[in-house]
């Protein structure tokens, strides 16, 4: 990649240029990296609710257009910027949305995996080092040429393009004879699922536990809790449809809210004396939440927020209710500090400790974005690859 280095490349790149606008395959620059920065070759990039939820435009602090989303992708260092030293040119990459810079007091303790400077950080659309963007136009989004403007990225990675930059405290190594299309699903919905067993609530052997809502993410705590021995995965979503695949990542019980005629988490004391040992909220509703709260045993019943929230309500519970014994936390990524901890995770799924393969459930070439949205919007997705860039050799 020689022939590039220290060049503007020009490339196609899926913009965003207004909320629940399509998608537009259309040709970009990006600039060379900066002090700490890489650049990278996107080989493949799935599709999560996150992006699914800034294309929405649900937040409206959140807007930036034009703008290019994704952030689950497996890649290839195409540059480094001065002052690089743990990635090369021809390393295989994950993008995190969830940085480390190792030297800040956060990355230092083993407490928090929120990097001072490299967190994620929904408002963040430029890059860290000169308030700039490294994407621009090169015609507008009807393909006719107009003067150049930046294009934003979003949530540290936008990889939704065949090449992007980022601050190096973003990139993680892998390693090369790893399945990539896999590994793309390490960036986000996998880690931050699996992570949220086994490092915020630490599942341990022979345990019970609860997770509220199946999607990607929730399918991946399931399989975390599997991995980690637990003797009883309850399953609980509106959606039938998705309890065939929660089979195969470890739930043993499958609950349906339209099916009862009481609160779930009456349901769930009921079949488990008294409640599970861990829940999960999977889902990013608040009454879920009270749901997944009250449904954890009294005395050391442990409760794990995992979705994402837009609504401004507060948490639905009585400070009272905490005098019980249980607890409630959040979790960011699963807790993985991406540098230091994700190369060993990334080993382990390849050693089947945690299957990767059962959440891939399409795959579409590049120009087929906008379809694979669809697909997720429809609830026919848990995630689709996309193929940005072909791999010449390995």
């Amino acid at each position: 990649m020689a022939e590039t280095q220290g060049k503007i490349i020009t490339c196609k790149a899926a913009v965003v240029w207004g909320p629940k606008e399509p998608l537009v395959i259309q040709e970009i620059c990006v600039d060379p990296p900066q002090k700490m920065e890489v650049r990278l070759k996107i080989l493949y990039s799935s599709i999560c609710h996150t992006d699914l939820g800034c294309w929405n435009g649900t937040n409206e602090a959140e807007r930036a257009f034009p703008r290019i989303l994704g952030h689950e992708a497996v890649g290839i260092v195409e540059s480094v910027g001065e002052g690089v030293k743990d990635v090369k040119e021809g390393d295989y990459v994950i993008p995190t949305f969830n940085g480390e810079c190792g030297e800040c007091k956060v990355c230092k303790r083993e407490e928090s995996n929120l990097c001072e400077r490299y967190h994620v950080d929904p408002m963040k659309r430029v890059m860290v080092s000169d308030g700039a963007t490294r994407f621009s136009t090169t015609t507008d989004k009807d393909g006719r040429s107009s003067q150049s403007q930046p294009i934003y990225h979003f949530l540290n990675t936008s990889t939704f393009t065949e090449y992007t930059v980022l601050d190096s405290a973003c990139v993680v190594k892998i390693d090369p004879n790893a399945p990539l299309k896999q590994m793309s699903l390490l960036s986000c919905g996998v880690s931050t699922g699996v992570g949220a067993a086994w490092n915020i609530a630490k599942v341990k052997e022979g345990t019970s536990t609860a997770v509220f809502g199946l999607g990607s993410v929730g399918l991946a705590v399931a399989e975390g809790a599997r991995a980690r021995g637990a003797s009883r995965i309850i399953g609980v979503d509106a959606n039938a449809s998705k309890f065939e695949k929660g089979k195969l990542m470890g739930v043993t019980d499958f609950i349906n809210p339209k099916d009862l005629t009481k609160p779930v988490h009456q349901m769930i004391r009921e079949i488990t004396g008294g409640g599970v040992d861990y829940s999960f909220e999977c889902t990013g509703n608040v009454d879920v939440l009270r749901e997944a709260f009250l449904s954890s045993h009294a005395g050391w019943g442990s409760t794990v927020l995992v979705g994402i929230y837009p609504t401004p309500r507060t948490l639905p519970l009585h400070p009272m209710e905490l005098f019980d014994g249980r607890t409630i936390t959040g979790s960011v990524f699963g807790g993985f500090k991406p540098k230091s901890q994700l190369p060993n995770f990334a080993q382990q799924c390849m050693k089947g400790v945690v299957k990767l393969e059962p959440f891939i459930t399409n795959e579409l070439p590049f120009e087929k974005i906008n379809d694979a949205f669809q697909l997720l919007r429809d609830g026919k997705s848990l995630r689709c690859i996309l193929q940005i860039s072909k791999l010449l050799k390995r």
